[in-house]
């Protein structure tokens, strides 16, 4: 060691205690309320001051690079996965419907992954981490004959986005119904099939479409 360089100090015990106990509680709320979720919503969540909550974390920015660290690891490993499963198709329909699970059940994440709104270098992080593998994975199911030809790799965020447009507007009539549309998107992208796949949910009758309606649009903090 130089002289004068710095070692940070390990946190105490207890400091280190709050932060997973603000980083869970972050979790939580995110993943429910989404990104406009403040600082204070986690602080009283967690049972803590929000003065501890700025001790560990200057600005909500801070505690979403933190939180969301972890998430971009494991979303990288789940696109690994894919790219390297024997079969393209399988793995091409096996990570949109992993992926649109994952911001179904966390909004946070997917503000995070749809939208720049906490900061341009997040979303060009995640292009550039994604994109190849992406583009991969697209180019090896259409040599396979299973994609149709026309997809193109820059498709694929708004098919995200299709799907959890759906699923954000029948949660409260039918939390499955969304998987009725994958399915059919899924027989969209193929480009042949003997016959259409069945369906794993049934369609939304009339008074579960105006349940849908009456919670519709979204607010943050349903």
């Amino acid at each position: 060691m130089t002289q004068g360089t710095a070692v940070p100090r390990p946190l105490r015990r207890d400091a280190e205690l709050n932060r997973q106990r603000i980083m869970e509680a972050a979790r939580e709320v995110f993943a429910q309320r989404g990104l406009d979720a403040t600082l204070d919503d986690i602080a009283h969540h967690a049972g803590l001051g929000v003065g501890t909550v700025y001790r560990r974390f200057p600005n909500k920015t801070a505690l979403v690079d933190a939180l969301f660290e972890e998430s971009f690891r494991h979303l990288h490993g789940l696109i690994e996965q894919a790219v390297q499963a024997p079969d393209p198709w399988t793995g091409l329909l096996q990570l949109i419907t992993t992926l649109s699970e994952l911001q179904v059940e966390d909004r946070g994440l997917r503000e995070v992954m749809l939208s720049s709104a906490e900061g341009r270098s997040k979303s060009d992080r995640l292009r550039e981490m994604f994109k190849p593998l992406v583009d991969q994975l697209v180019e090896r199911a259409k040599a396979e004959g299973r994609l149709r030809r026309d997809f193109d790799p820059r498709d694929f965020p708004l098919v995200l986005l299709m799907v959890t447009a759906a699923a954000e507007f029948t949660r409260h009539a039918g939390p499955d119904v969304w998987r009725r549309y994958l399915t059919l998107l899924f027989d969209g992208l193929c480009e042949r099939r003997e016959e259409p796949t069945p369906l794993p949910a049934a369609a939304m009758d009339d008074d579960e479409v105006e349940q849908a309606m009456q919670h519709w649009p979204p607010t943050r903090r349903s």
